[in-house]
């Protein structure tokens, strides 16, 4: 061999492939085995006995035995190679499982037939993926022709990965179920539900807020209907009418652009100087076919995981892009919405995530930072692929001069993005977001049901009285305002009717927000 790298890094080095998600796995030889791990990748040192032959099935044989997978890579090398390559080993090795799938994949990913005959039917079928260690298909489709369990989660079209790892290594995975029933059981059933109305507003609103549109009563209002109404309860969230039905909520049903898109779009920001770039999402003409192939994905991988599903189905909605305007919104509204359908949360009850990101400066940093983990990396590659041209009025009548040149290369990358590294962030925004924005809310409607029940024993009054109180108290730092003294003088007024009483009053009320 002419460097000591192996595996699927050697091949692409063969075949020149160029890659805007990087190989997570670097196979090198070296005296012992070791590995060194990082978030961006893996090293792995093998001793000399591992050393493959310097071939395509040797490299392809290895990686399958030892690395981690990268669909695009896979896709980009398929669309390359000899398919006699593939052909001879099949034909050497007819009932090899790593000959098989290998042959498998390559007729997945191409869409072409190899010419050889189907596998002898008395060899057993094998998995396409590892269903230990990758989100996949929760049922397999047998593939007779070689003999194979195709666990993909998607569709050729749109087939997005998430790596797991095992069972030992997914500390990192926040269970979400656990942490609202320790909120049950810490403030009871009762008090988190009536917890659910303002956290849906919260929701909407810091989602909005996101988009940098949180003055937009109205649509805010909108929106938060439209998370309590059909959060958890659509069936089929990602169809064209479904996704319209939100659109609408989102952006109310005058908008100006509604349904799936027809146009280009790129993310980016327009200043006195230039049109800044900051990610391209998948042509038009594709959009239809990928959408289709995330509702496929979603179907596919029910029964798996819900916080891995909720992450890898919102994120490739946001990266897909498939709508003029609202996409940053439906793409939070699908996180709630399949914690929810997977009855991981109750219907009624929404994971204010949105809330947990616009909190901080840090929450919305990471957020774009996790973002950007497919978008920064795709316009490195792409950054000299796109121009502004000529006008011209698209099918849906959006007038546009954006033209990106690279997109039947780019397909490789926006057909099969992993999500792993999102569905980490997402898992520990929902941690954040169980653990802290619900517990604060649930521990402030219980400080408030103190207060109200030591204001009422001290002295009976309406609710909306005992209100004003309790609110106006805790913004004013336990001082009376003059405006609260205007509002009740019988209480807070010297001669009051009730003035001798206002000192207990105050002391009930800051006695019940005490840490």
């Amino acid at each position: 061999m002419s460097d000591t790298l192996f595996g699927f890094q050697r091949l692409a080095h063969q075949h020149n492939v160029v890659l805007v998600q990087p190989l997570f796995s670097r196979s090198r030889l070296g005296a012992v085995r070791q590995r060194v791990l990082t978030p961006q990748g893996e090293t792995m040192t093998w001793p000399p006995q591992y050393q493959p032959s310097d071939t395509f099935r040797g490299h392809f044989e290895f990686g399958l035995k030892y690395e981690r997978l990268n669909l695009e890579f896979l896709s980009r090398l398929f669309s390359c190679i000899d398919p006699a390559e593939v052909v001879a080993w099949v034909q050497d090795e007819p009932t090899g499982r790593y000959a098989r799938r290998a042959a498998f994949m390559y007729e997945w990913f191409t869409g072409k037939t190899l010419p050889v005959p189907d596998t002898a039917v008395n060899v057993p079928y094998v998995d396409a993926l590892d269903a230990r260690l990758y989100l996949t298909a929760q049922q397999p489709e047998r593939v007779r022709r070689w003999r194979i369990n195709n666990n993909l989660p998607g569709t050729p079209e749109f087939c997005p990965m998430v790596y797991l790892g095992t069972e030992t290594e997914r500390d990192w995975l926040f269970d979400v179920s656990e942490g609202v029933q320790a909120l049950d059981d810490t403030y009871g059933p009762e008090l988190l539900l009536r917890s659910a109305s303002w956290l849906t507003f919260k929701e909407s609103k810091a989602s909005f807020a996101i988009e940098k549109e949180a003055d937009k009563a109205d649509r805010v209002k909108r929106f938060a209907a439209a998370i309590g109404q059909y959060s958890g309860r659509m069936e089929n969230p990602l169809t064209p009418e479904a996704l319209l039905t939100l659109q609408q909520a989102v952006l109310g049903e005058r908008a100006l652009r509604l349904g799936i898109r027809q146009s280009p779009v790129f993310v980016g920001e327009n200043s006195f100087r230039a049109q800044v770039v900051h990610y391209i999402a998948p042509v038009e003409d594709v959009v239809p076919q990928m959408l289709e192939a995330l509702q496929a994905f979603e179907e596919k991988t029910r029964g798996a995981n819900s916080v891995v599903r909720a992450a890898a189905v919102s994120f490739a909605f946001v990266y897909l892009h498939p709508l003029a305007d609202g996409n940053g919104r439906v793409h939070r509204f699908l996180i709630n919405h399949l914690l929810a359908a997977d009855k991981t949360v109750p219907a009624n009850l929404i994971v204010p995530v949105s809330s947990t990101i616009a909190g901080s400066a840090k929450g919305r940093a990471d957020y774009d930072a996790a973002l950007e983990l497919f978008s920064r990396p795709f316009m490195s590659v792409y950054a000299e692929a796109y121009r502004f041209g000529p006008k011209r009025i698209c099918l849906d009548g959006v007038e546009s001069n954006f033209e990106f040149i690279s997109a039947p290369d780019a397909l490789h990358a926006w057909r099969y993005i992993d999500l792993t590294r999102q569905v980490h962030y997402l898992s520990e925004v929902l941690r954040q977001t169980v653990e802290h924005e619900m517990a604060d809310e649930a521990e402030l409607l219980r400080q408030y049901d103190l207060a109200l029940e030591g204001l009422k024993a001290v002295i009976e009054m309406p609710d909306a009285d005992a209100d004003r109180i309790i609110r106006s108290l805790r913004q004013g730092n336990w001082e009376v305002s003059n405006k609260l003294r205007r509002e009740l003088p019988q209480l807070f007024q010297e001669g009051g009717a009730f003035f001798d009483l206002h000192e207990q009053v105050i002391r009930a009320v800051k006695d019940a927000f005490a840490p």
